[in-house]
């Protein structure tokens, strides 16, 4: 830590106008939280699905055998697509007749084939002090980061109620979906979504204190992200310029 110190406050004193004030250091709760979630493997249509989804949709088709002979293609093929098709769920038997479904309707016109994928899990950090999600690795803790005291402004809400919607947007944004050639593997669904633990996470507080422009502000290095806490450092300046003021001068 003392090693980050001496960095951190080098690069402060990179600006020759300012002046470090007062130095804190303090921890903020980081809530770890498995996700498990549905993926589903998106390729461009072949040929020959086009072609089945398309008979299927125009003539009144009820048999592999009878598809088979209308498009000149070995029943066993016919037979192995219809399956998968099944299962995704783009075609279904109605009143004796294969017909597509909404879904098998809506991946014909756009000419991509959707297929499910086994579920998969990621865990992924969320700061209700930030109210958002934090990128990084949390780290083991070092000596003397137990006695560290929390966060004066620090939101600890002990059960979180994050809504789907906004979970699967923060999967979305820490790229996990894969893209190789014409093939792409997309996060579709929560399936569930756990709070495993929370950690705190060390953060150094520098005041500093610019005499040229007569301006307070504060500086905060977040251990997690290893960068600058712009959020951190908004509500610091937010709430406390003018006891800084009123303190230092």
């Amino acid at each position: 830590m003392q090693s980050l110190q001496k960095r951190l406050e080098k690069e402060i004193y990179q600006n020759s106008k300012v002046k470090i004030m007062e130095s804190l250091n303090w921890c903020v709760p980081v809530h770890t939280i498995e996700v498990e979630y549905k993926r589903v493997k998106r390729t461009k249509m072949d040929v020959l699905m086009k072609m089945m989804l398309i008979s299927f949709q125009k003539t009144n088709i009820n048999t592999s055998a009878q598809l088979s002979e209308l498009l000149m293609v070995e029943q066993l093929f016919i037979d192995d697509l219809i399956e998968v098709m099944r299962k995704s769920g783009l075609i279904e038997k109605r009143e004796a007749n294969i017909v597509l479904t909404a879904k098998g309707k809506q991946q014909l016109e756009q000419g991509i084939f959707e297929e499910e994928q086994d579920p998969g899990t990621h865990h992924i950090l969320f700061s209700p002090t930030h109210n958002n999600f934090l990128a990084g690795d949390i780290k083991p803790a070092s000596e003397g980061e137990e006695l560290l005291q929390v966060y004066r402004y620090a939101k600890d809400e002990k059960k979180l109620a994050i809504e789907q919607a906004i979970l699967l947007d923060a999967l979305h944004q820490s790229n996990m979906e894969d893209h190789e050639g014409e093939e792409l593997i997309i996060i579709s669904e929560i399936i569930s979504s756990t709070e495993m633990y929370i950690d705190d996470i060390p953060c150094l507080e520098y005041i500093v204190y610019n005499e040229q422009e007569d301006l307070f502000f504060a500086r905060v290095w977040n251990t997690l992200t290893d960068q600058w806490d712009e959020a951190l450092e908004t509500q610091l300046n937010e709430k406390e310029r003018l006891r800084w003021r009123e303190k230092f001068l």
